[in-house]
């Protein structure tokens, strides 16, 4: 690792601590710190190391540079239930999607810099998780998890994956704020990416603009694909790296990538890096084999329910299932930026497919068909002989036994050959 003065070794076990994943509910009566999971000791070989630095001082914190949270949704029950109308459709491409049980966490993000050191100057992102008072117990296991996975995922042999963000360091305040510390490698996501780029459409359409030159609107829409064929594929590459190496991801969504730019005539230098790593899973044998953990219950229990019983079955389903989160990413990003403001968001997505269509991702195309409004994002799915289409039903198909693994969809010809 780079990361040399100040240093500690942070120890990072298969599983969350069996005082933790033996029960169901994220009020426990232990609280899991960041120090928890700080040792220089030599363990045995399920466990990993990363030298991270962990030394407040040797941070520089700048300004608040925005803030998102965590909401009580999931997307598997069709959007059928009252509390999911509580929240606006806006929200939905900003928020992660995930199930956390009781209660919220509201995480804040602030600019930064390595102040001490060789890699003094060094631009950080804070990530910071409130203390238990403010939001109880859950905000700390999400923050040790998010470290664990990292700093495991970080340790491999390998070499660090260039679409996963890349974690530099952590410490506690004395108010019990859990800050991470991750390289600055750009401050917009895929939902800042879409929603700049469906408000410039709206701009260019407008009756106080001039009509587009149709030869500028077909230019426009090859960057715009080019750009979103760069991303997702980027973002799958993340997520092949995670499932090679026992890893699930379990909150993929548009605001869960990060992008170094969102200039579509810059797409060729364009990285997109994974991050939001809170709920993360180890599907290794021998964590299977322990049983679930806090953050793994759910999904066990929806293994089970489609059948998935073995330690086999299980990590199979969940390696699905995080298929699935990045099937609903590819819709996001095949419709939103290709659509005016307004005219599509997640929720109206999520429901389009799931609860209108059933999956069925053919007739969905033939409802969008039939709407102007969308013909932009059938045009790029329709590329390469429908090969966008193929890759979307693929990616979720109700069978999770019949979904392709994230490698087989990094390789999908719609994102390898010129569809263009």
């Amino acid at each position: 690792m780079i990361f040399t003065t100040p240093h500690c070794f942070f120890s990072c076990s298969t599983s969350l601590p069996s005082s933790l994943s033996k029960k169901p509910s994220f009020f426990l009566s232990k609280k899991p710190r960041l120090s928890t999971w700080v040792s220089s000791r030599t363990r045995s070989s399920s466990l990993c190391t990363a030298s991270l630095i962990t030394s407040p001082d040797s941070f520089e914190v700048g300004r608040l540079i925005g803030s998102y949270g965590f909401m009580n949704v999931t997307s598997y029950s069709g959007f059928q239930s009252g509390a999911d109308l509580e929240f606006s459709s806006g929200d939905l491409g900003q928020l992660r999607v995930q199930d956390v049980g009781e209660g919220s966490v509201k995480i804040r993000l602030y600019e930064g810099r390595i102040a001490q050191g060789p890699f003094k100057g060094t631009p950080v992102i804070f990530k910071v998780y409130p203390g238990q008072r403010a939001a109880g117990i859950e905000a700390d296991m999400m923050a040790a998890n998010e470290l664990n996975a990292h700093a495991f995922l970080q340790s491999s042999s390998e070499g660090i994956c260039k679409n996963l963000l890349l974690l530099l360091g952590g410490f506690e305040t004395k108010t019990g704020e859990q800050w991470l510390a991750f390289h600055d490698n750009g401050k917009y996501s895929a939902a800042d990416f879409a929603k700049a780029t469906s408000e410039k459409i709206s701009r260019a359409r407008s009756l106080q603009e001039k009509p587009w030159n149709p030869f500028e609107q077909e230019q426009a829409f090859k960057r715009r694909t080019y750009f979103v064929i760069r991303l997702f594929q980027g973002a799958m590459n993340g997520l092949a790296y995670m499932h090679n190496h026992e890893r699930l991801h379990q909150s993929l969504g548009p605001a869960s990538v990060i992008l170094n730019t969102i200039v579509e005539r810059d797409a060729v230098y364009l990285v997109p890096k994974l991050r939001d790593l809170a709920f993360s899973v180890d599907i290794s044998f021998s964590s299977l084999e322990e049983g679930p953990s806090t953050f793994s219950e759910d999904l066990w229990r929806r293994a089970s329910s489609a059948g998935a019983f073995t330690p086999m079955e299980r990590r199979s389903f969940g390696i699905a299932d995080d298929i699935y989160e990045a099937g609903l990413l590819f819709a996001y990003l095949a419709f939103v930026p290709f659509c005016e403001a307004g005219i599509m968001d997640s929720l109206s997505l999520l429901r389009l497919l799931e609860s209108t269509f059933k999956l069925d991702v053919m007739a969905t195309r033939e409802y969008c068909l039939a709407d102007d409004r969308l013909l932009e994002a059938v045009k790029f799915l329709d590329l390469g002989d429908a090969a966008g289409w193929e890759l979307l039903q693929a990616m979720l198909n109700p069978d999770f036994r019949k979904r392709p693994i994230a490698e087989a969809v990094a390789n999908h010809r719609f994102l390898t050959a010129n569809v263009l």
